[in-house]
């Protein structure tokens, strides 16, 4: 496993501990287990799905658990249904398994769907507004007037 040394970055910021702290810990948890796989996207500037495989899993199987900045997705292993049949070969994996996902601030679930053996999560990125950039008026008036989203860095060029 190869480690990436935040030394450097650690003494030249400030606040940022947390971060580094989660990134050294994802490299270390994440470094066996890929069961089951999975894809994240990003689909729009504040939307990200979260596709996992999950073959063979039910939605009643699986628990999805939101909590401030962490998603955990669990799935419990089911007993097999006799039918009667003998098994020559086990190819399809039928093992519980936990997957864990840090998320941003203000990141939240919108959806979770299961189709086709994939199991779909839909996140969001919701900043409250007193956190959005805002535009204070030079002079007399207090009056503070929101910076749509993509004129921040105009409204910093012309500061």
């Amino acid at each position: 496993m190869s480690r990436f040394d935040f030394t450097p970055y650690r003494r030249s910021t400030v606040g940022f501990d947390r971060l580094f702290d989660l990134l050294e810990n994802q490299a270390r948890l994440n470094a066996g287990d890929n069961y089951p796989p999975f894809n994240i996207s990003r689909r729009g500037e504040d939307n990200y799905r979260i596709t996992v495989a999950v073959a063979g899993f039910r939605s009643q199987d699986i628990d999805i658990t939101a909590q401030q900045n962490l998603l955990v997705v669990q799935g419990k292993k089911r007993e097999e249904i006799e039918d009667g049949s003998e098994l020559l070969h086990v190819g399809i994996a039928n093992r519980g398994f936990e997957r864990r996902f840090e998320l941003a601030d203000f990141v939240r679930v919108e959806r979770a769907d299961l189709a086709d053996g994939l199991l779909i999560i839909d996140l969001v990125r919701e900043i409250p507004d007193a956190m959005k950039p805002r535009k204070i008026a030079i002079g007399g008036s207090a009056t503070l007037t929101a910076v749509p989203s993509g004129d921040s860095e105009d409204a910093a060029s012309a500061a």
